[in-house]
């Protein structure tokens, strides 16, 4: 029996790890140095204000609606279950503000600067979209673990997505500024092999009662898929400037606007009463904006934009009505209640090979000075020496890749991201399987009450149920 003092216990744990974060960041954070003052007075301190303002301020408005596709577009899309409301907002902004602490902890040790984490606009934005990995693998599970569960998992997790992004961008220099290969693929096939491992016995491998949707829940879900459908396109371009920024907007909106229409049209071609299927709409008409992250500041014209759209749109709406289902009844057992493998993992892997193809095409023509920008790899490599041995040399600026190369390091990339996130799923799956971690029981599934006071149907009254502990050994 779970009893209340063990449960206590159990949140006591988590208000340590936010005491620790308190910690880190008084040793090992500060200000970037551009937002620290500088010395001298008069105009001169007033031009190095205004030049930060000038170069972060912008920023600004990209950040915030990040946010609130982070706190507002996921924690409503996920609200579909008719008894899991409370869980899916109340657990999204739970897990959010603390992985948000941690990624910028975990990213910040590939940046630190005289031994700290220097923090701006770009940090935040950057750990604004590290937690978008963990919030759809939550997707995957939904309704299927308990907070604790979800912590742990964020944690690992984190520190996974650090190290890789890191592995991507700063070592192999893909392009991703929409994060289709490092952020939406890792985060679908990380949530999808922690499921695995999770995955329910044969007996129980079918849909429970309380899996399903309501009326109104569903209307909750319509909500959060506007607000990730009005600013998507920020998500994509937040990470560029200028013309490149411009050119991801405006291909990510036309993007979503083709997968939106398409997913319309085949929803109806493809459910059972030939009408329009909302878990499709909801869904299917985002995977646009997944589908041409990776290229979405290329020159891929608007032409490419609606086709990757329209071609996500297809292969998404197809995924939910054929491919999930498939997957529970099958030998995998393998349970998605979000469908993170048709919003985000396949048009993910869309956008891969789309990167792949165009990178593989890119040419001085095409793209000007702004190819070294865009595919820094491709620059020209200049080797130096060391101490004028030349057994000591090494590479400044570009590694002279082709453009060959650089749609093979695409390709290459999305592979490894794919093996990263499956193998440390699968590890942070056994975690949280272990005999020392809470498991829910299956009359607990998808359940608000396991967790949450709510309101009794019958009298409208709020209805004080008992807590179980998050974690039987370790609270």
């Amino acid at each position: 029996m779970h009893t209340p003092g063990s449960s206590v216990a159990g949140y006591g744990l988590l208000l340590v790890v936010q005491i620790v974060f308190v910690i880190v960041f008084g040793f090992f954070t500060d200000y970037s140095k551009e937002l620290l003052p500088k010395n001298g007075t008069g105009n001169g301190l007033e031009a190095s204000h205004g030049a930060a303002e000038e170069k972060y301020l912008p920023k600004y408005p990209h950040f915030q609606d990040i946010h609130v596709m982070i706190f507002i577009g996921f924690a409503f899309l996920m609200t579909f279950l008719k008894r899991y409301g409370f869980s899916a907002s109340g657990f999204n902004l739970l897990v959010g503000a603390l992985v948000i602490q941690w990624a910028i902890i975990m990213r910040g040790c590939y940046e630190m600067e005289d031994g700290r984490i220097p923090l701006s606009l770009d940090n935040l934005i950057g750990a604004d979209i590290a937690a978008a990995a963990v919030l759809i693998s939550m997707g995957a599970l939904l309704g299927r673990t308990t907070p604790m569960q979800l912590l742990i998992m964020g944690i690992f997790e984190i520190a996974i997505f650090a190290a890789n992004e890191y592995l991507q961008l700063d070592l192999m220099k893909v392009a991703d500024v929409g994060g289709s290969i490092t952020v939406h693929a890792f985060g679908a096939y990380f949530g999808l092999a922690v499921s695995f491992v999770m995955r329910p016995s044969k007996e129980n491998a079918k849909a429970g009662p309380m899996e399903g949707s309501s009326y109104s829940s569903d209307i909750t879900a319509m909500i959060g898929t506007i607000f990730l459908w009005i600013f998507w396109p920020s998500f994509n371009s937040a990470l560029v400037d200028g013309a490149d920024q411009e050119r991801a907007i405006i291909n990510t909106y036309l993007s979503l606007a083709g997968a939106t229409v398409t997913t319309f049209a085949i929803s109806a071609l493809v459910s059972h009463e030939k009408k329009f299927d909302m878990v499709h709409v909801q869904n299917s008409t985002l995977a646009g904006g997944v589908a041409v992250g990776s290229i979405c500041n290329l020159m891929i014209h608007p032409f490419g934009a609606l086709l990757v759209g329209v071609i996500a749109g297809v292969i998404s709406v197809l995924g939910y009505r054929f491919l999930t289902p498939a997957m529970l009844s099958g030998g995998l057992r393998l349970s998605d209640t979000c469908g993170v493998n048709n919003l985000h993992g396949m048009p993910a892997l869309l956008s891969a090979i789309f990167s792949a193809i165009y990178a593989s095409m890119a040419t001085t023509e095409t793209y000007g000075s702004s190819l070294t920008t865009i595919f820094p790899a491709m620059a020209p490599a200049v080797n130096s020496t060391m101490g004028g041995h030349e057994s000591e040399e090494f590479v400044i600026g570009g590694f002279g890749r082709t453009a060959a190369k650089q749609g093979a390091y695409q390709l290459l990339a999305i592979l490894l991201t794919v093996l990263i996130a499956i193998v440390g799923g699968l590890f942070t799956g056994l975690v949280l399987k272990s005999p020392s971690v809470r498991q829910l029981e299956k009359d607990e599934l998808h359940k608000d009450e396991t967790y949450w006071e709510t309101p009794s149907e019958a009298s409208g009254a709020t209805t004080n149920t008992a807590i179980p502990t998050v974690a039987s050994s370790i609270s």
